[in-house]
């Protein structure tokens, strides 16, 4: 044990010595420091304009005067997904995926772009992020630390004097390693303050653990890496030079592949090519407006016999309002068909995308990054479902205020007798049927559960590079 720790000791001192690896560890320093600097105040400005915009909707809705029902459908309402606590470290989907969704009867709107203090803060470099950073990044610091560990022993001969004092290959590895390791270390301590930040805002202790979890496994994969090449190489720019080219491959072609791959071998259709297909669809639904739309005449009849009536005039409820809940109904069960296949789809393309982290641990890292961070495609998603389980809520209260509480007789009257225009009018008590929408990120046993498959390539690459190093630094010999 004492050979291991003056070992590490060595290294240590060595790096502190070198100007070239100083200057990067602070280069690094000041890029991770400034980007959670900005990003951790964009956040915070969005998260507090969302959550301001979303109480300014809703006293505006609430406050509407006395109004026809179906105005108000078609006035509609605004939902917005705030950011969760960690997105502050891993902004994730959350600048592409649109954060803000307009709510209105018949139809369902797409997700919106939020607006973002990113570009004006960093301009051409308003992608780097905090998680960004310690994913491109902190390899290259990791890589030049950590690539002449033992073969620059090799070059000096010193292995060989080591080697014949009876310390072991692995025990230089093991030494090598205790130092990078506490170089790793080193490096997650603005995550661990990010993550106590996070915690203060309302985030879970063990949502934040997770976080450091998964950034410790992928630093300490390169850090592997890094020392396996240094064991095999014979001098340390052949080392370097192949390191360099596996963080080419895997931080920058693999994801990038990958991402084509999803893309060509699960397609999704686009948007105007769905609408169309979709619209032909909706049409044969009939128009909720025209209660003389032949699509409503079985419900028309059905009403009749119900009530024992000869005419709509004498039913006890207004067939407007009646056709218009119906048809909502109808409408938007077609619509979700449509939302949850595309939905479906995205999952499949997100889940090869993810699979390709078992060649790329930086496709694995991302991937539990956002999972963790609530950040991904199933926080959207569901963000997307609550908006449209909300959507769905007010129409259909509305529209039964219409049934119920208009005459037929004035319904049809409003356009052209201005008391019955009157009498059409329900207070605007009645808009108090709007739920409240805060939306939460997942519970973090969730998150966990679907950061595990990323998390699990991980380890493999951990575990597979560890058995790998320490059977290759077992061979060294004299």
């Amino acid at each position: 044990m004492s050979h291991v720790l003056l070992l590490a000791k060595e290294e240590w001192r060595f790096w502190l010595r070198s100007n070239l690896a100083l200057s990067a560890a602070i280069l690094f320093l000041v890029l991770l420091v400034t980007t959670a600097i900005l990003t951790t105040v964009r956040i915070a400005e969005e998260r507090h304009a969302r959550e301001h915009h979303q109480e300014k909707a809703e006293s505006t809705f609430l406050a509407q005067p006395d109004r026809h029902p179906h105005r108000m459908v078609h006035y509609g309402h605004y939902v917005f997904r705030t950011p969760s606590p960690l997105a502050a470290f891993d902004p994730g989907l959350d600048s592409v995926t649109g954060q803000s969704m307009f709510l209105e009867g018949h139809q369902q709107n797409s997700a919106t772009f939020a607006v973002s203090g990113a570009s004006a803060d960093l301009g051409e470099f308003a992608w780097l992020t905090p998680a960004v950073v310690y994913q491109l990044f902190a390899p290259l610091l990791i890589i030049l630390l950590g690539h002449g560990a033992v073969v620059r022993e090799r070059e000096s001969s010193t292995l060989a004097t080591m080697l014949a004092q009876g310390i072991s290959g692995v025990t230089v590895l093991y030494g090598k390693a205790l130092a990078l390791f506490a170089a790793i270390l080193l490096m997650l301590v603005p995550l661990l303050v990010s993550g106590g930040a996070a915690v203060g805002r309302g985030e879970t202790v063990l949502a934040a653990i997770l976080m450091v979890a998964v950034y410790f496994l992928y630093l300490s994969i390169w850090g592997l890496l890094a020392l396996f090449l240094s064991v095999l190489s014979a001098r340390r720019a052949t080392a370097l030079a192949t390191l360099t080219a596996l963080w080419l491959a895997l931080t920058l072609l693999l994801p990038s592949l990958a991402v084509s791959n999803a893309a060509r071998f699960l397609p999704i259709a686009g948007q105007i090519e769905t609408g169309l297909v979709m619209l032909s669809d909706l049409r044969k639904l009939g128009d909720g407006h025209n209660v003389n739309d032949p699509a409503f005449d079985r419900l028309r009849r059905d009403l009749l016999k119900q009530y024992g009536v000869e005419t709509v005039e004498e039913l006890p409820v207004n067939l407007r309002g009646v056709v218009a809940e119906y048809s909502e109904s109808r409408l938007t069960d077609k619509l979700n068909e449509y939302a949850d296949r595309r939905m479906a789809m995205e999952q499949k393309q997100a889940a090869l995308l993810a699979r390709h982290g078992w060649l790329s641990p930086l496709l694995a890292t991302a991937d539990a990054s956002r999972a963790i961070a609530a950040t991904d495609l199933n926080n959207h998603q569901r963000f997307l479902k609550e908006a449209e389980a909300l959507r769905f809520d007010f129409v259909q209260g509305l529209n039964r205020l219409h049934a119920s509480k208009l005459a037929y007789i004035d319904d049809i009257k409003r356009s052209s007798d201005q008391q019955a225009e009157k009498r059409t009018r329900v207070s605007g008590e009645n808009w108090k049927l709007l739920k409240d929408f805060r939306f939460k990120p997942d519970d973090v046993g969730t998150r966990a559960g679907n950061a595990w498959p990323s998390v699990l390539a991980l380890l493999v690459w951990f575990a597979v590079l560890s058995i790998a190093s320490v059977r290759a630094a077992g061979r060294i010999r004299l």
